[in-house]
């Protein structure tokens, strides 16, 4: 009876390492990479400014024009006119991927 007993306890305490081995796989391809992209896109949020081009989540692309304090917002301009946004509405990965590099020759 001890002896089973004691094959339980030990192969549980096998098990610990791989356990722990996964949380940490997940951590680092997983948590850790969204969070860091959390804190960019903050980071993108607080330095925006009066006309910047900015492409929100929904796919609107527009000039900001206004900020909104009290609310956290943004009036946006774009070709069918004036439009309101939260902040976090704004996508910081979009408006990187069409901006287009300015070349000097």
């Amino acid at each position: 009876m001890v002896l089973i007993i004691f094959l339980q306890a030990a192969s549980a305490g096998s098990m610990l390492p791989y356990l722990l081995a996964m949380f940490a796989i997940m951590y680092f391809f997983m948590i850790r990479p969204q969070m860091q992209r959390q804190k960019k896109e903050k980071a993108y949020r607080i330095a925006l400014k009066k006309g910047d081009k900015v492409i929100t989540t929904s796919g609107i692309h527009g000039k900001i024009i206004d900020f909104i304090e009290k609310d956290n917002t943004c009036i946006i301009e774009t070709t069918a006119g004036r439009i309101k946004f939260e902040r976090s509405a704004i996508s910081m990965e979009l408006s990187k991927k069409f901006a287009k590099p300015v070349v000097k020759k």
